[in-house]
């Protein structure tokens, strides 16, 4: 009776939060750094293995909520480059694992009636052959889909991936492709994985599970250039819910609205000071509102 009336409780405190989040701006790409698979095995006395696959169901369910309250793309940290210092018995499982799951992707016919196109970004001469042969299926089947877009990061690390696309650049210059003023920010995205092709575009929200406030070396390029927001929640991976994702993204409305708030008095304060027109008594506050110009206000 107790676990009926909480599931009650908990079922209605969702929809409520659903309708307030979706009366608001939904973030375009949210990107999520899975953590806490091993501590919630751990927890109960599993294999690190279960721990794993449980967090592979979550991620599953987080993928049909994000397409079901308009998320245009989501990005997921599956296996990051620092992760190959864990035994090879665990990374040949999480890899049969990732797997396995492209391979029910491919499969399965939602795949295809959502319009979702599935690539993975990050080291693919790192991956066994196996797994590479899989994700070139699926990203093959969807590549023409644009209804929403799935990201995978497998031997992933945001340093590295600027890394090869300097790296790129400069034997495009050495060569004569590019020249150097042809290096901007559009080409250097560009360059940054999964190239060849679109680049993963600015990140609008992080989210982190497992109760760590760092982003990992996840996305420094399109995270930290978009100034997006970050949402850490202490659940580990298999116990997150869509109650959890609800609350992520009414933290990014909410700091979306604060900053609109406070360009909206910057606008109106620098109005005021060209109608009042007195230039000696302005002089301090136009000062200080000057940075506004660099935001794109003239």
């Amino acid at each position: 009776m107790k676990n009926r009336t909480f599931s009650m409780f908990y079922r209605e405190y969702e929809q409520l939060l659903e309708k307030e989040i979706l009366s608001s701006e939904i973030p375009d790409h949210i990107a999520v750094i899975m953590d806490g698979n091993r501590r919630y095995a751990g927890q109960l006395g599993k294999a690190r293995s279960f721990g794993h696959a449980m967090g592979a169901e979550v991620t599953e369910q987080v993928i049909e909520w994000c397409y079901e309250i308009g998320v245009k793309e989501l990005t997921l940290y599956a296996f990051s480059t620092e992760n190959f210092q864990r035994s090879e018995e665990e990374v040949d499982g999480l890899f049969n694992l990732i797997n396995e799951k492209f391979l029910k992707l491919y499969y399965d016919k939602r795949t295809y009636e959502k319009e979702m196109q599935v690539r993975v970004i990050g080291d693919r001469t790192k991956l066994p052959a196996f797994l590479t042969e899989s994700v070139e299926k699926i990203e093959k089947a969807t590549e023409h889909h644009q209804n929403f877009n799935l990201n995978v990061a497998i031997a992933y690390g945001g340093r590295q991936d600027i890394m090869q696309a300097v790296r790129d650049i400069a034997a495009c210059v050495s060569s004569g492709k590019l020249s150097l003023e042809d290096v901007d920010e559009n080409l250097i995205s560009k360059h940054l994985y999964p190239a060849p092709g679109v680049s993963v575009p600015n990140v609008d929200l992080i989210v982190r599970t497992g109760g760590d406030e760092r982003v990992s070396n996840f996305l420094p390029w399109q995270a930290n250039g978009s100034e997006c927001a970050t949402y850490f929640c202490a659940p580990f991976w298999p116990e997150f819910r869509k109650i959890d994702l609800l609350r992520s993204i009414r933290v990014y409305q909410a700091r979306k609205d604060e900053k609109n708030q406070e360009q909206s008095y910057r606008v109106s304060k620098v109005v005021n000071f060209l109608r009042v027109g007195k230039y000696g008594e302005k002089g301090e506050e136009l000062g200080q509102l000057l940075p506004v110009k660099k935001q794109g206000v003239s």
